[in-house]
């Protein structure tokens, strides 16, 4: 063992280590959530539960309005992110390809929603959309939501498009294809891969977003991450468990499927200012 030990190194030996405390670190919360979402009977200092069960998911899921909620999340999130990228892919794009003065003010404008406590913003909001009709609208929580997307469906798309080199979009129209076509067939495909990373972000930050559809949306919009507020704090911590890992779960599921758009480089890119 201790020639073993030799042979492997300190240095690698403190790499294992940071690793496994990494791991610990971020799968310790999930496995948590896990045990607690389906045990039936926990106490300390058990290691592990002493009895299985799925009655906290039917405790959760035969609440009322909780069905509702986790399919208004998941329109709503899915409403934003179509909207998002028709207002924000065609700006991208802009941004990537077109100089016009203050140009970079107007990008890095997309910033200022996550520059400053986002309860402040959405107070300013909602007495705005107070004046205007929009409290308790749907429209009202669509807007709210795409003003705290802003900056992935501007940013990682604006960056993916410059990395399209311009000789490809020549080559091509030099053989008689149309700006359409040329943008159809190189440049969009080309860029798809931070439009699909910025879309996947985008999607879970609205599936995810609570403060602002709370003071524009309630009582008539009530999504997930609202209630499970009320869950929290009125039932067990088991209950909570169970809410917990239904929004952590398209997370999950999202980032696993699109694994390979998704990379350090791609993301790296979006977030540098040219």
């Amino acid at each position: 063992m201790r020639w073993y030990l030799k042979a492997v190194g300190p240095k690698k030996i403190i790499e294992f280590l940071l690793l496994a405390a990494f791991v610990i670190f971020f799968m310790g919360p999930l496995l948590n959530l896990a045990l607690l979402a389906f045990t039936g009977n926990w106490s300390y200092p058990d290691p592990l539960p002493r009895e299985w069960s799925l009655k906290w998911w039917s405790f959760v899921l035969s609440r009322d309005g909780i069905a509702e909620s986790i399919g208004l999340s998941f329109g709503i999130a899915a409403i934003v992110t179509a909207v998002s990228i028709l207002l924000c892919v065609p700006a991208a794009y802009a941004f990537a390809r077109i100089r016009f003065p203050l140009s970079r003010f107007f990008l890095f404008s997309f910033l200022l929603t996550h520059a400053f406590p986002k309860m402040g913003l959405y107070v300013s909001i909602a007495v705005l959309f107070y004046k205007i009709g929009l409290m308790n609208t749907l429209l009202g929580v669509v807007l709210i939501h795409i003003i705290n997307v802003l900056m992935y469906m501007t940013w990682i798309p604006t960056a993916s498009f410059r990395n399209v080199h311009t000789a490809q979009e020549e080559s091509a129209r030099d053989v008689g294809a149309s700006p359409f076509r040329v943008f159809r067939s190189i440049t969009l495909p080309l860029a798809m891969p931070g439009i699909i990373v910025a879309s996947i972000f985008t999607f879970l930050s609205s599936l995810d977003e609570a403060q602002g559809t709370y003071l524009v949306g309630v009582p008539n919009f009530r999504t997930m991450p609202v209630v499970m507020y009320g869950i929290i704090t009125d039932y067990p911590a088991y209950a909570g468990a169970v809410f917990s890992i239904i929004l952590t779960a398209p997370t999950l599921i999202l980032l696993l499927a699109a694994r390979k758009f998704v990379s350090a480089d791609v993301l790296s890119s979006g977030f540098q200012m040219k």
